[in-house]
């Protein structure tokens, strides 16, 4: 089984009109690490997608959605 994590970060920012890197300052976290967790290039950890969930006012499982690639 492959498994892979979906995402609407780039949603949410767009949404709140703030930069990756406005983001990324309010969590910690440098601007690339924003940009491949957002592109599916890097799974983040649990602190990271909690801060994120945190600062977006949402459930984690709002932001993030596992993707069961079966064949």
């Amino acid at each position: 089984m492959n498994e892979q994590l979906d995402n609407h970060i780039h949603k949410l920012r767009t949404q709140r009109k703030i930069s990756q890197q406005e983001l990324a300052d309010a969590i910690g976290v440098s601007r690339k690490t924003i940009s491949t967790v957002e592109t599916g290039r890097f799974t983040p950890s649990v602190v990271i997608a909690l801060k994120m969930a945190r600062f977006f006012e949402v459930p984690v499982e709002s932001i993030f959605s596992l993707l069961d690639d079966q064949p």
